[in-house]
């Protein structure tokens, strides 16, 4: 294949990305796009002296990545012998990682709900999928990689090699069976994700949210009158908005998160009919949950409980369960909980002490009128105070010039200059995405330039998810032209956050992103302006 001159390569790697949209693949699980010059030879790979700045900040899909150039003993797959590469993350998304430089080194959270918990010598059981067990133990635990003494976390393998629109279910059986095998074994604390919404909201299909929802209903139903019957209170809430949307403002399906409210539910037998709760914000879910456990509510914690009043609920045991994406949308065609059939959820809210809980935004430590994501909604309800977000120190260290400041980007430059080598800046292709956005690159290209580099060769990663359906074109686009004005930058490969960002343990998928990044192994695309 050949394209049209293009001085940045996002015109030729659009080209590309329209091919693959016409042959019936999505930005998601787009396979490696190599560019290679006229005699067919991978262009900007990454070589011994290099550097690379991961241009990602959230977590749990930057990890496998990170590891497959920081970590040769994982993931059972060849890599180059690198004697020099300093690989450089933007935040510390987990513990193994914390001799690599970070630009932005997180803040401790300490005196969360589980380690509170712990502390009380009470035993807890944290259970959920593999798409969202990060979420139920690591965010939920403030950025602790190691469970808390007395904390049992279970992780149930997602489905895989089948498109998740296809099983709207995915594996809540399994998950609500170790639920109710945690009750039955009688853990005090007891805290659950069901993932269906979320994984579910993110695709294109109508009729799967809905029979997502009512999935979601059924085996809701199931666990929650097992905790009952076990004399447990429950908690039930979500961690943001995705699967109440259907339709965007111009009919286009949506697939992203969404800034609305989400609901808290407290479910007990004999409830008080004069119980009421106050609507807050996320980081008001573990204030309430020691209330109800009759645990001191350390200082740190600054959310409040929300039941009203003087009502003293104590209880032995707790049970939280997120509904992931679960958010509360208009009542009528465009949201598929509403379409669906849920009596147990009807009959809870019809019956229970309910309330608003705001997910989205400031209210979780994001920008303002931002949509709520998964790790946001899940450090505030474990840490039951207002967690500014990295976006949010990120971006405040652009517009406050700190970011061109900083030390390890500095320090790269510098490496990059002493080794006349080049640097890779990988990136995702979204303006939005809680996994990133196209402003750390622009601001890092601004860097090089001002510091004399000259090779600097940017990596694309496809998002398919925070960004809308078939819009890969007109951001590469947009990108490119941003990249023209500073005046350097190369964008020289592409492929799919599905393979590039797995976090499902599927090595094959990272070994597949590794060898286009080092090896140029891929769908190649000639372009002509080496």
């Amino acid at each position: 294949m050949c394209a049209e001159h293009s001085s940045q390569g996002g015109t030729e790697l659009a080209d590309a990305v329209r091919e693959l949209y016409a042959e019936g693949e999505t930005d998601y699980s787009f396979e490696p796009v190599i560019f290679v010059d006229p005699q067919g030879k991978p262009i900007g790979r990454i070589q011994d002296g290099d550097s690379v700045i991961f241009c990602l900040r959230r977590g749990e899909r930057e990890v496998q990545l990170t590891e497959a150039f920081v970590d040769r003993e994982v993931g059972n797959f060849p890599r180059a012998n690198f004697k020099h590469l300093p690989f450089i993350i933007l935040t510390l998304y987990h513990e193994k990682f914390k001799e690599l430089p970070v630009a932005f080194a997180p803040t401790k959270i300490n005196n969360t709900l589980a380690e509170i918990i712990s502390h009380t010598k009470l035993q807890q059981l944290h259970v959920s999928e593999s798409e969202k067990f990060a979420h139920i133990t690591f965010f939920l635990n403030g950025g602790n990689n190691q469970a808390f003494k007395g904390e049992t976390d279970i992780r149930i393998p997602s489905p895989k090699g089948i498109p998740f629109d296809q099983i709207p279910e995915l594996h809540l059986a399994q998950v609500v069976d170790e639920v109710e095998h945690g009750i039955k074994e009688g853990f005090e604390f007891i805290v659950t994700n069901f993932a269906n919404g979320d994984v579910i909201g993110h695709t294109q299909n109508p009729q799967a949210k809905i029979r997502c929802a009512e999935y979601v209903d059924t085996y809701l139903g199931r666990v929650v009158n097992t905790a009952l019957s076990a004399k447990y209170t429950v908690l039930i809430t979500a961690d943001h908005g995705n699967l109440e949307e259907m339709y965007n403002s111009n009919g286009s399906p949506n697939v992203s998160h969404t800034a609305n409210p989400v609901p808290i539910l407290l479910i007990a037998q004999g409830t008080d009919p004069s119980i009421d709760l106050y609507s807050g914000c996320l980081a008001d879910v573990a204030p309430t949950i020691l209330s109800i456990l009759r645990i001191p509510q350390p200082t740190a914690m600054t959310g409040r409980s929300l039941i009203v009043g003087e009502h003293k609920l104590g209880a032995e045991k707790v049970l939280l369960v997120i509904l992931d994406g679960w958010g509360i949308g208009r009542e009528d065609e465009t949201n598929p909980i509403f379409l669906a059939q849920t009596p147990f959820w009807d009959n809870l809210v019809r019956s229970y002490p309910h309330a608003q809980l705001h997910a989205a935004g400031e209210a979780v430590g994001l920008k303002a009128g931002k949509n709520g994501n998964s790790e946001a909604g899940h450090m505030n309800i474990g840490a039951g105070r207002l967690i500014l977000q990295d976006d949010v120190r990120l971006d405040s260290a652009m517009q406050d010039g700190s970011f061109y400041c900083n030390e390890i980007f500095l320090q790269t430059i510098d490496d990059v200059k002493r080794h006349h080598s080049s640097l890779h800046l990988i990136t995702l292709l979204s303006e939005k995405s809680s996994h990133g956005s196209i402003d750390y690159p622009l601001a890092l290209l601004r860097m090089a330039k001002d510091h004399g580099l000259s090779d600097v060769y940017i990596h694309i990663i496809f998002d398919g998810r925070s960004t809308e359906p078939g819009s890969a074109p007109a951001l590469l686009t947009k990108f490119e032209e941003k990249i023209n004005e500073i005046g350097i930058g190369k964008i020289v490969t592409g492929i799919g956050r599905g393979i590039a960002l797995d976090r499902d343990g599927n090595y094959q998928k990272t070994k597949c992103a590794y060898d286009a990044l080092v090896y140029g192994i891929g769908k190649k695309h000639s372009v002509d302006w080496i």
